[in-house]
């Protein structure tokens, strides 16, 4: 449906993007996933016309979206990482203005607030101010505000940040909702790996600018399916015992959070007897060791050297 063929982009002297290659099929949740200053949000902008690339080309159904952007715009919807309404109108005011500027009036645009409404929960909240509004409830706003004009594709740019648990399974249960029952296509980024693993059907890794790994979630963890990954976890993580694990060869990654330290190493390396001498070395106790199957995020960090949240 949508192909994006050696994109990027040049700012002075730097690539933010640079011959990015991706396709969207009509109907699948796709995630782009990247630490910060990737270049995902570049890439998002180039695609939904609002950023002229410096070269490359979007093909909506064979034809150019840069040279003819109407096509793309009378069909997207875009879901903004920063809260983009008005605080001080009402819900249902912010849904009529941004429905007018799609040109929806009268009759179709009053059934198309209902349904939107209805869609991300606030019926009951259509006349409050969205300054009352809560973090999770603005976010879903925003989708709504995406959603008007009824999108086949749907860009959403980290739209759980900063919300609580709640109002983000709502979100994530409303995305899943319109990809089965609505067909919508969906380009989907997040700093939560746990939700590309529950929503995304294909993902694509994009770092420096570049995309550096796509598949399906079992094809990118086969990019370790000849290495361990190992949690150790212990009473306090000791500076000294990272340390020597970092200065092991054998040892491709070490990743510590709260009292858990996470390794990447050869299959063929038995490292329990290392694990053992250093932490008696360094007094560290160990509550296990555990051998895990890879997973998004030890692929991620494995490519990037980063974490997703880094």
């Amino acid at each position: 449906m949508l192909d994006v063929i050696n994109l990027s982009k040049k700012y002075k002297q730097k690539y933010a993007a640079q011959g990015v290659n991706m396709f969207l099929e009509k109907g699948e949740i796709v995630g782009l996933l990247g630490p910060n200053g990737a270049g995902k949000s570049t890439t998002i902008s180039m695609l939904s016309s609002l950023v002229v690339p410096t070269s490359g080309d979007v093909r909506l159904i064979n034809e150019s979206t840069i040279k003819n952007p109407r096509n793309i715009r009378m069909i997207l919807g875009v879901v903004p990482q920063e809260i983009a309404l008005y605080p001080d109108l009402s819900a249902e005011e912010n849904l009529r203005f941004f429905g007018e500027i799609y040109r929806l009036k009268g009759v179709e645009l009053k059934k198309r607030i209902d349904e939107v409404l209805e869609q991300i929960g606030l019926t009951d909240r259509r006349k409050d101010l969205v300054k009352t509004f809560s973090g999770g409830m603005k976010r879903r706003l925003n989708i709504g505000v995406a959603l008007l004009h009824n999108p086949e594709i749907i860009i959403m740019d980290e739209p759980t940040v900063g919300i609580d648990p709640q109002s983000r399974n709502y979100i994530l249960e409303t995305v899943k909702r319109l990809n089965q029952e609505r067909g919508m296509t969906v380009l989907y980024t997040s700093h939560y790996m746990e939700e590309v693993e529950f929503l995304c059907d294909r993902i694509y890794i994009m770092d420096k600018g570049h995309i550096i790994a796509s598949g399906t979630k079992k094809e990118l963890k086969n990019i370790l399916s000849s290495e361990n990954t190992i949690s150790i976890k212990v009473e306090r993580v000791k500076e000294e015992f990272i340390k020597l694990l970092q200065a092991d060869p054998a040892i491709r990654q070490v990743k510590t959070q709260d009292r858990e330290v996470t390794i990447i190493v050869p299959k063929e390396y038995n490292l329990f007897r290392k694990i053992s001498q250093l932490a008696e070395e360094t007094m560290t106790n160990l509550i296990s060791v555990d051998v895990k199957a890879p997973t998004l995020e030890d692929v991620f960090l494995h490519l990037t050297g980063r974490a997703l949240r880094d």
